[in-house]
């Protein structure tokens, strides 16, 4: 028998914003599968025009709650970038000390709290908590400590207050540090036993082949700053982002789109790996072949996975960076800044992808003009394309409406959108 199907998911739960997704099958033949951002436009870039360099960072780290840090971050390196402004060694690896507290926490918000409940099959992580509280104790364990480390660095949890122009306000001390890495390498256990839960799931079995854009690492795995990489052989520099992302409008979204060399292109967790894998912490390489997760994977549903790699390898690096800290001397946490015109591009990888601002100043340092690219708006189209073959796949294979609907959901929360971000 031929499936008919209907599926509305209006808007979709466990998800940051508002989405929607429509399928429909009529005598196994794929009518209609779309994506549809309905979230209002913010206009952030409008009411930066006008501002002071150092209103920036304060005013875009609030362009998300969860990727705060990230925006703040890659706000500071492109008024850096504008003034010539190199940070010192001491505030490079305190800024990506802070940065891979965000992506720890948030990728475990993600991993537990709104992946898992699919692979549990119940509606959220409510009801684990009765059921698995062990499991759920040890969620809040991990992102704790992720969190205390971002306010003991960045002055707060989100939205950081030491972080700026230059440099830092004020330096974590010493003991701090020191504390810190006691405490990470503890939860080292409980990412060990995170990737053991995740591996006793069984992810659907689907494939779209598409292009992966990323950071392209140079010694390092990358997270702020450098060339531009895709799995299909183009490269850029940072400033020439606007070359990699193609930005344009559709009329299903209230969300930008972008494209490079095909129809469509995902960022995010899955796509730094497919691009910088042999640049993984050996424990997280580990951890990636136990999952048979290997350049270049074209499973969506294996973002996941591949944020869990990442969560091992900045648990780990982070290990080593506090160790490195603590045996250096500390300097000025600041450097004077003089404004002058140009313009300065920041490309930083936040939880959810490659994440680009761009700000062009006067000579007095008040933008004239600004661009911010966001994660989830370069993923939208691989969602839609994704979500396209997706009902065709399951549907010659005759799969009932509530299975489409639940593999339909759990296609898109592997992206981990962030909706109001993506409309900033």
């Amino acid at each position: 028998m031929k499936l008919t199907c209907k599926v509305d998911v209006h808007h979709l739960s466990r998800v940051e914003g508002h989405g929607n997704i429509t399928i429909r099958i009529q005598d196994g033949k794929l009518e209609e599968a779309r994506w549809e951002v309905v979230e209002t436009p913010r206009f952030f870039e409008a009411f930066l025009i006008g501002k002071k360099w150092d209103n920036a960072p304060w005013i875009c780290g609030r362009i998300c709650g969860i990727c705060s840090i990230g925006h703040t971050l890659a706000s500071i390196r492109a008024v850096e970038n504008a003034f010539g402004i190199e940070p010192t060694e001491q505030t490079r690896k305190l800024r990506l000390l802070l940065k891979h507290m965000e992506t720890l926490q948030s990728h475990i918000l993600h991993l537990y709290f709104l992946a898992a409940p699919d692979f549990a099959n119940v509606g959220s992580v409510f009801p684990l908590i009765e059921t698995a509280p062990d499991i759920v104790a040890r969620a809040a364990r991990i992102k704790l400590l992720a969190n205390d480390i971002c306010d003991c660095i960045g002055g707060r949890r989100m939205h950081p207050t030491r972080t700026i122009v230059g440099g830092f306000t004020l330096l974590p001390t010493k003991d701090e540090l020191r504390g810190h890495r006691d405490r990470l390498k503890e939860v080292m256990d409980d990412l060990v036993k995170t990737a053991d839960l995740f591996r006793s799931f069984t992810l659907p079995d689907f494939i779209r082949e598409t292009e992966f854009v990323s950071l392209k690492g140079s010694g390092q795995y990358p997270f702020i700053g450098g060339d531009l990489v895709s799995t299909d052989g183009v490269q850029k520099r940072e400033q020439d982002y606007r070359e990699m992302t193609n930005e344009y409008i559709v009329e299903q979204s209230t969300s930008k789109w972008s494209r490079l060399s095909r129809k469509s292109f995902a960022v995010g967790a899955l796509a730094r790996l497919n691009n910088n894998f042999e640049l993984l912490h050996e424990w997280a390489r580990e951890i990636s072949l136990s999952f048979g997760l290997q350049p270049v994977n074209h499973n969506p549903y294996m973002n996941n996975m591949a944020q869990l790699v990442e969560a091992v390898h900045v648990a780990a690096e982070s290990i080593d960076m506090i160790d490195e800290l603590l045996d250096s001397e500390f300097s000025e946490p600041r450097q004077p800044v003089a404004a002058r015109a140009g313009i300065g591009v920041g490309a930083v990888e936040v939880p959810r992808g490659i994440l680009y601002h761009s700000y062009e100043f006067d000579d007095t340092g008040h933008i004239i003009n600004c661009d911010c690219v966001i994660p989830t708006s370069q993923n939208h189209a691989n969602i839609q394309h994704d979500l396209q073959e997706l009902a065709e796949h399951y549907a010659k294979k005759g799969r009932k409406d509530r299975d489409i609907e639940l593999l339909a959901q759990m296609l898109v929360r592997a992206y981990d959108p962030c909706i109001s971000c993506s409309v900033h």
